[in-house]
């Protein structure tokens, strides 16, 4: 009979194929396939919500609380390039924006949005729209995300 363990964002699927002599199962590693931990769609939200949840899957992005403090992220939007680094706690120094940020300013970063209400919290996806609080401004949100590159502390800086 199959077992499931959880092992980061993905389920591995092992089979069990005997006992040693203890009574410990031994698994076959040659047969383990993983299968992704993905979104199930839920009955209380509308199609539109379960179809903007799985998107966000699809395209990908990045969730903040897996990220290490100091880890810069290079994010292209429609319209800028804006360069975050993250100092933990959701606070991060942002630049990028002639007018709002063209220097690093200390903000907190809120998450991401589909360009409605309703906020996909600590995560930074690609297809959505960042959102953060400035300390002057508010609240702003950038134009739609094309692409995210993540460079952890002490990495090589990517081209």
């Amino acid at each position: 009979m199959p077992s499931h363990r959880m092992s980061g964002s993905c389920i591995l699927l092992c089979e069990r194929i005997s006992t040693d002599g203890v009574g410990l199962e031994v698994m076959d590693t040659d047969t383990t396939q993983i299968y992704p931990n993905l979104y199930m769609p839920h009955p209380n939200f509308s199609d539109e919500v379960n179809r903007n949840i799985v998107q966000s899957e699809i395209e990908g992005g990045v969730h903040l609380d897996h990220l290490t403090e100091g880890t810069t992220l290079r994010i292209e939007t429609q319209h800028r390039w804006y360069t975050i680094v993250l100092l933990g706690q959701g606070n991060a120094l942002i630049s990028g924006h002639p007018q709002f940020c063209p220097a690093p300013v200390l903000v907190r970063i809120v998450g991401s949005t589909w360009g409605g209400s309703m906020l996909k919290s600590r995560f930074i996806g690609r297809g959505m729209h960042l959102e953060f609080r400035h300390p002057t401004l508010q609240t702003i949100t950038t134009s739609r995300i094309v692409d995210i590159q993540a460079n952890r502390p002490g990495a090589p800086a990517q081209a």
